[in-house]
């Protein structure tokens, strides 16, 4: 049976991803550091609590991976990430600056480093990374999680280049405004740091898009599977948006 792993999929878009690749028929191991969400998690899937920035916790995971099932990892979907301060860059903390980035850039970084060797040894698999519009884009505010989503989408074209001899692709998906609790924090901050409301930004983020419309977990849940089926056999170094067409990352208010 076909693993796939997926960092972050407790909750929101891995949850969705974990729920999708169930579906496919995929065996489903998951990382989290949330506890609760571990716990409420289908019995079937293989729940681990594990801060993806964390190498040694991650090894742990991966080992347990390769040990269970002959190694075999079909697919990863390196998806943890923290929202991060919403501040003008003279107010954002180092901490949470540091904090940030970790998770979301040096979190991919690990779950592509203990996956490629055993993908390696089957000389086959997909690696997907959770980007976002947000590295497309600049985006006011926002400077420490823009910058770690524009820097998985170089690590995935490295990883592209540098895997595909071994019959591995990697790809970046960019997640616009997906609803959802997340989300729903972003507002709130943003909301004081403008001086707006949580109901206008919410508004202005689907009327910054061609389709008008906001983006369900679901969306790029479906997405990943696409990528790492073999529909997508030859897809690999790609940005995909699923964004419904985002023509502007600062929401019209």
């Amino acid at each position: 049976m076909d693993n796939v792993l997926i960092t972050g999929g407790a909750s929101g878009i891995g949850r969705a991803m974990a729920a999708a690749f169930d579906r496919d028929g995929y065996r489903v191991w998951v990382t989290d550091v949330d506890d609760e969400a571990l716990a409420g998690l289908p019995q079937h899937w293989n729940g681990r609590r594990a801060d993806a920035a964390d190498e040694a916790a991650m090894v742990a995971v991966f080992a347990e991976l390769a040990a269970d099932d002959g190694g075999r990892l079909s697919a990863l979907c390196a998806n943890a990430g923290v929202a991060g301060p919403t501040a003008s860059i003279e107010n954002i903390d180092l901490d949470d600056w540091r904090n940030c980035v970790s998770v979301n850039l040096e979190g991919a970084f690990l779950a592509a480093k203990h996956a490629a060797p055993l993908m390696k040894q089957a000389q086959a698999g997909s690696i997907v990374i959770t980007s976002s519009t947000a590295g497309q884009y600049g985006y006011p505010r926002r400077a420490p999680y823009v910058a770690a989503k524009w820097a998985v989408i170089g690590l995935m074209k490295t990883l592209a280049a540098e895997l595909g001899p071994f019959g591995i692709r990697a790809n970046a998906i960019c997640p616009g405004a997906v609803e959802g609790p997340r989300m729903e924090r972003v507002l709130e901050r943003e909301a004081a740091a403008k001086g707006t409301t949580r109901d206008a930004l919410y508004h202005g983020y689907a009327a910054g898009t061609s389709m008008g419309r906001w983006v369900t977990a679901t969306d790029i849940a479906e997405m990943a599977v696409f990528l790492c089926s073999d529909r997508a056999r030859l897809v690999s170094g790609q940005v995909i948006a699923v964004d419904g067409n985002t023509e502007n990352p600062d929401p019209k208010v």
